[in-house]
């Protein structure tokens, strides 16, 4: 004789509850991807003049070294040119990443919200996520630096006091 033992059967996990946003939330985040889609934009059109800015900058440089005798004898400052664009392109490839994945909130939020699309809306929210995660990096990072010029200020402070 056989036993058989009755079948289990595996019960799913409760699911967690999702959330529901009210009519008032779903506005407030259209408004809210109206006004970030409205700021990637000009972003993006000051990315553009930033960076055309960057290569002038290099130029003007350039041509200060050609005309005016002080420069064209000092090398550190013909090179400044070529050394400031590159610095405000850094700077505005930095500043280009921040207003992309403001730009991806809005889009995605505004698809999201008008589609009833959950995915959207987390994706957007990834976004959000990157944004601030970014910001507060190079905020950490300009902290660090303000706190390291204030020590080397501080330090050449006491040693130039020392001098007297």
């Amino acid at each position: 004789m056989e036993t058989t033992e009755p079948e289990v059967k595996e019960q799913a996990l409760p699911e967690e509850p999702a959330m529901v946003l009210s009519q008032e939330a779903q506005y407030y985040l259209q408004q809210i991807g109206k006004w970030a889609s409205f700021l990637g934009i000009v972003g993006f059109v000051f990315c553009g003049l930033f960076f055309i800015m960057a290569i002038f900058i290099g130029s003007i440089f350039a041509m200060m070294s050609k005309i005016s005798p002080m420069y064209a004898q000092n090398p550190a400052a013909s090179a400044m040119g070529p050394m400031l664009s590159v610095i405000y392109i850094v700077f505005d490839a930095i500043y280009f990443i921040l207003v992309l994945y403001l730009y991806q909130f809005a889009v995605r939020i505004k698809r999201g919200i008008a589609f009833v699309d959950n995915a959207m809306v987390t994706s957007a929210f990834s976004k959000l996520k990157s944004f601030f995660k970014a910001w507060g990096i190079i905020t950490i990072v300009l902290l660090s630096f303000y706190a390291l010029i204030f020590v080397i200020v501080a330090i050449v402070g006491v040693a130039a006091s020392a001098m007297h």
